[in-house]
């Protein structure tokens, strides 16, 4: 069994940056591919970074393309988003995902076996 526990979303205004963490439990983590995901109101969960088992293959979405960046901290189990440049439409709830099945980078949320309780993030005008 995985748990992830996301923290580091907040308030913050259009320009700034927030780093979130997704810490992982299990002595497997390393081997696990990691995504990063985001929902807002009335709108479906989207992938917006994912990042592969050893760190060296990463994916973004076009939305965050430049702006945002993921990776990972094996003696900690934990992985990061680092957000700069925020604008109003990246306000959403934030949630990590592991996949202990792949790799490599995973694109389909369906593959994603374990999921934090997610961290709000939003971002004023």
């Amino acid at each position: 069994q995985v748990q992830l526990v996301e923290s580091g979303g907040g308030l913050v205004q259009a320009g700034g940056s927030l780093r979130l963490s997704c810490a992982a439990s299990g002595r497997t983590f390393s081997t696990y591919a990691m995504g990063w995901f985001r929902q807002a109101p009335g709108k479906e969960r989207e992938l917006i970074a994912s990042i592969s088992w050893t760190g060296t293959s990463t994916y973004y979405a076009d939305s965050v393309k430049g702006r945002f960046t993921i990776s990972r901290q094996y003696a900690k189990n934990t992985v990061y988003l680092q957000m700069n440049s925020l604008k109003p439409e990246d306000t959403a709830v934030y949630y990590c995902a592991a996949d202990p099945n792949v790799g490599g980078v995973v694109t389909t949320s369906s593959e994603y076996d374990y999921w934090g309780q997610g961290t709000q993030v939003t971002v004023s005008s």
